[in-house]
C-alpha cells in the first residue's frame, strides 16, 4: 500500500488537536515533501527519519517520492513529536509494517538519529484529549512523557523506547500487541506516584502574629496577599512558607497543574499533588509573566495554576506586566490572542506581593530612620494602580521585630496545625457552595456571605469613610466570609467584618 495513515496530536495551548499523518509513495524522482502548516523543527523530522529507520536497520524508500501530509493543514505544528508517526507512515506505506493495525493508535515521539525515542512536551495534556474519545485511543510514548500521560485515571498508554519496539507491534504477521516485553515496550498502569509533602514550616517565623493570621484567612478562602514592610522583616520568608498551608489537591486540580507544566516541560513527579510557588524576578517581561510567543505559551501564572504566585519587590516589576495581572486575578484565566493564533490558560493562582514601604525601605519603621522625601514615596507606591490594589483582598503590614522580640520569641505554630484549621474551613466553603469564597459573585456572594444586621451598617459605614468602591466592599465582604468560616460561624458577624475590614486599609495608610 502505497498511502498510509497514522494519528498524532497538535498542541495549542491545553487543547491537543487531532492530526492525521498521511504519508504517500509515489514514483517519480526521489524527494522527500513534509507539509501541513509545519514548523521549522517539524521540517527536520526529515532527516531525523531517515537516519533512525536506516540505523535501526529498516528500508527507507530513497528511490520514491515521499509526501508527508499534517492535516488539517490549517494547525500549527511545533516540536519533534511527529517524528515517530512520520516513521511509522513512512513503514506502513512501504509495506514494512500493517498499516490496518495503526486503527485505534496515536503517538507522539522524538527519535534519534539511532531510534531511539525521546520525549515531548504536552503529554499529560494529550493524554487529557485521549480521556474524551470514544471508542478508547491507545497512545504510544517515549520514557518520560509516558509516565506523565499514565496519571491521567482511564487512559491507555504504552511506553516505548526505541523505533523498534513499536514496530515488533505492528510487523503484518504478528501476534496481537503484548502489553509487557521487557522494558522496551510496556503498558503503563494508571498509578500516580507517592506524594511527599516538603517545604519550609511556618514554625520558623517567629512573632509577626497578624502577619501569620493574614496568611492562614488567605489560605483558606483563597484571597490574594499584600505583605508590606522594611527590609528583612520576613515578607518573603512567610510567602515561601504559604504554599504550605494550601488545603490538599484534588485529583482533577492536580492533572490540570500538571498539564501545563508539562505543557512548558517542567513536570517532574515530584510536583504531583503539590502546590507550586511561582517566583518570577521582578525584571520579566509582561509575556514572561502571562503567556504569549508563537505558538503561545503558558507565563507563569499559569504555571502557578491552583498554587501560588509571589512577587517580591511588588513596584519594581514592568507596569504593562503588572497591569496584565487585573483580568486573571478577577476570572481565572488568561487568554493570549495573536494574528493568527488564540489560546486560553487557566490561571488560578493565589498572589502573595511582597514590597517595601518606601524606596529605602525604612517609613514608618521604629528601627531606622527613613531617607525619602515624601515625594519619592509618593512616587514609589504610585507604581501600583488603584484598579490592580483593589483586586489584591488583604494588605498587610509586616513591623521589623526588635533583635530581642526575635531572639527570644518562642517558634510559632507549625504549618501542619495551621493547614488544618485551613482545610476545615475550606471544606465548609465547599460544601457551602461549592466554589472558595473568593470565586463567590452576583446573587451567590449575596447569599452565601450575607452578614447579619449590625455588620451590615458596620460595613456600610467603613465603605463610606474609606471610599470603597464596590469591588472593595464586596472583597472584605468576602474576607469576613472566611473569617467566620474559621470560626465555624454560620452567620458574618460585627467582629468578622471588623476584622476584614482592617485589611482592606489603603496602601498609604500602612506607612
Amino acid at each position: 500500500m502505497s498511502l498510509a495513515l497514522v494519528q498524532s496530536r497538535a498542541l495549542l495551548g491545553l487543547q491537543a488537536s487531532a492530526v492525521t499523518v498521511e504519508v504517500h509513495l509515489a514514483n517519480g524522482l526521489p524527494s522527500f515533501a513534509l507539509v501541513g502548516l509545519a514548523d521549522v523543527e517539524v521540517k527536520e523530522a526529515r532527516e531525523r527519519v531517515r537516519s533512525a529507520l536506516q540505523n535501526a536497520g529498516l528500508e527507507f524508500p530513497s528511490n520514491k517520492k515521499i509526501t508527508v501530509n499534517l492535516a488539517p493543514a490549517d494547525l500549527p505544528k511545533d516540536s519533534g513529536r511527529y517524528d515517530l508517526p512520520i516513521a511509522l507512515g513512512i513503514l506502513a506505506a512501504s509495506g514494512q509494517i500493517a498499516a490496518q493495525r495503526l486503527a485505534g493508535w496515536e503517538f507522539a515521539g522524538e527519535l534519534s538519529l539511532s531510534g531511539l525515542l525521546r520525549p515531548v512536551r504536552g503529554a499529560l495534556a494529550t493524554s487529557l484529549a485521549l480521556r474524551a474519545e470514544q471508542p478508547p485511543v491507545r497512545m504510544v510514548l517515549p520514557p518520560g512523557s509516558a509516565e506523565e500521560a499514565a496519571l491521567v485515571p482511564g487512559a491507555e498508554i504504552y511506553r516505548a523506547r526505541h523505533l523498534l519496539d513499536v514496530v515488533r507491534q505492528f510487523l503484518p504477521a504478528a501476534a496481537p500487541p503484548q502489553e509487557d516485553e521487557g522494558d522496551g515496550w510496556q503498558r503503563l498502569a494508571p498509578a500516580a506516584p507517592a506524594v511527599h509533602t516538603v517545604g519550609p514550616d511556618l514554625a520558623d517565623v517567629k512573632g509577626q502574629a497578624a502577619a501569620r493570621r493574614a496568611l492562614e484567612i488567605a489560605a483558606a478562602g483563597g484571597h490574594g496577599l499584600l505583605l508590606v514592610g522594611p527590609p528583612g522583616s520576613g515578607k518573603s520568608m512567610l510567602a515561601q512558607r504559604f504554599a504550605g498551608l494550601l488545603p490538599p489537591m484534588s485529583v482533577e486540580q492536580a492533572l490540570e497543574s500538571a498539564a501545563i507544566a508539562s505543557l512548558a516541560g517542567r513536570f517532574t513527579n515530584a510536583q504531583w499533588m503539590q502546590r507550586v510557588t511561582a517566583s518570577p524576578h521582578h525584571s520579566c517581561s509582561a509575556v514572561a509573566l502571562v503567556g504569549g510567543g508563537s505558538p503561545p505559551r503558558p507565563g507563569e501564572i499559569s504555571l502557578a495554576h491552583e498554587g501560588v504566585l509571589f512577587l517580591d519587590e511588588f513596584p519594581e516589576f514592568a507596569r504593562s506586566a503588572l497591569e496584565a495581572l487585573r483580568e486573571p486575578l478577577e476570572t481565572g484565566r488568561i487568554t493570549i490572542s495573536r494574528a493568527a493564533q488564540r489560546a486560553e490558560f487557566p490561571a488560578r493562582f493565589q498572589l502573595v506581593a511582597a514590597m517595601n514601604p518606601c524606596p529605602c525601605g525604612f517609613a514608618g519603621s521604629a528601627q531606622r530612620a527613613c531617607r525619602c522625601t515624601p515625594d519619592q514615596v509618593a512616587r514609589y507606591q504610585g507604581k501600583l494602580s488603584g484598579p490592580l490594589l483593589d483586586r489584591i483582598d488583604l494588605h498587610v503590614e509586616v513591623p521589623h521585630l526588635p533583635a530581642e522580640d526575635l531572639l527570644n520569641a518562642p517558634a510559632g505554630e507549625a504549618s501542619s496545625t495551621v493547614r488544618e484549621r485551613v482545610a476545615r474551613a475550606h471544606a465548609l466553603a465547599l460544601a457551602r457552595q461549592g466554589t472558595p469564597n473568593q470565586a463567590l459573585q452576583g446573587q451567590q456572594l449575596d447569599r452565601m456571605a450575607a452578614p447579619d444586621e449590625a455588620a451590615a451598617r458596620f460595613l456600610q459605614t467603613a465603605a463610606a469613610r474609606m471610599g470603597w468602591s464596590a469591588r472593595g466592599t464586596h472583597r472584605a465582604l468576602k474576607v469576613a466570609r472566611t473569617i467566620a468560616d474559621l470560626a465555624a460561624s454560620e452567620q458574618v458577624g460585627v467582629a468578622h467584618v471588623a476584622e476584614a475590614v482592617q485589611y482592606r486599609r489603603v496602601l498609604r495608610a500602612t506607612v
